[in-house]
């Protein structure tokens, strides 16, 4: 394990927002002592530009962060800052150290908000939180981040070419959150904890209502309810799924539940 991943490592394990400020100025230091080998960068703010980026075109994104960390650090004041800065976090993004990528896109974000890369900026910070979305089984924080993100940045750029793409990943973060809270109700349900079970399926009709899970949680309540012989309230849903999801695979098997709330 390189030196950089074990660092990148010991980030996510942090918090606060002091803490990855200390961690990111230690990981420009350790990148800028260690870079001795490497070719010296000029002391022309526009011509050590040119040099990182090089060495990111040419995705050698290890010597492209060393070169961009210092150059953040030598020309803060330079009209190239902006870029550095978010090629930076391009590089520990292509070189998946997202937590480090996020930190350069939001430094980019609040500190030069009329940059034209402020846009991009918002996307892949949203793509850094989604990359870091874990299996639905785990904790989802990356995961609710993801979505508002990505939700943030239709928001703010309507028009922007990474549109369709972020309300493809909006839908997918949607379905992995429902999917949880889903199998949350289908654990209670297998337990005979009719109540909590209906609680989970409430949880997934209320805030994914419109998730590929929400005619499962439906059926399921419909069929909590009629456990606990709630056969006004089960005919009620049963009513309620007719009407909103006529097309699933699931009606007749509604359909085949009147009986049960006669």
């Amino acid at each position: 394990m390189t030196l950089r991943k074990k660092f990148s490592n010991t980030v996510l394990a942090m918090s606060g927002a002091f803490r990855l400020m200390t961690a990111v100025t230690l990981a420009v230091l350790i990148a800028s002592c260690s870079s001795g080998s490497k070719r010296e960068l000029s002391d022309n703010p526009e011509s050590a530009y040119l040099l990182a980026k090089s060495s990111y075109d040419k995705q050698d994104y290890i010597d492209a962060i060393d070169q961009f960390s210092v150059i953040k650090l030598r020309y803060s004041g330079s009209s190239i800052i902006d870029k550095t800065i978010y090629y930076l976090g391009m590089s520990y993004y292509k070189n998946e150290e997202y937590i480090l990528a996020v930190y350069e896109f939001e430094t980019l974000i609040k500190s030069y908000p009329t940059s034209s890369l402020v846009e991009d900026a918002y996307f892949y910070s949203a793509m850094c939180y989604y990359k870091l979305s874990p299996d639905f089984s785990l904790d989802q924080t990356y995961t609710k981040l993801a979505l508002t993100s990505f939700q943030d940045y239709v928001e703010l750029f309507p028009e922007s070419k990474n549109r369709a793409a972020s309300e493809a990943k909006i839908k997918e973060m949607k379905d992995k959150l429902a999917y949880k809270l889903f199998k949350s109700a289908e654990m209670y349900y297998d337990l005979g904890n009719y109540k909590s079970s209906i609680v989970y399926y409430d949880y997934v009709l209320d805030e994914f209502f419109d998730s590929n899970y929400a005619d499962d949680a439906l059926y399921g309540k419909i069929q909590a309810l009629i456990k606990k012989k709630m056969f006004k309230e089960a005919s009620a849903e049963i009513s309620r799924f007719e009407k909103r999801f006529t097309t699933s695979p699931l009606l007749p098997r509604v359909k085949n539940l009147k009986t049960k709330t006669a």
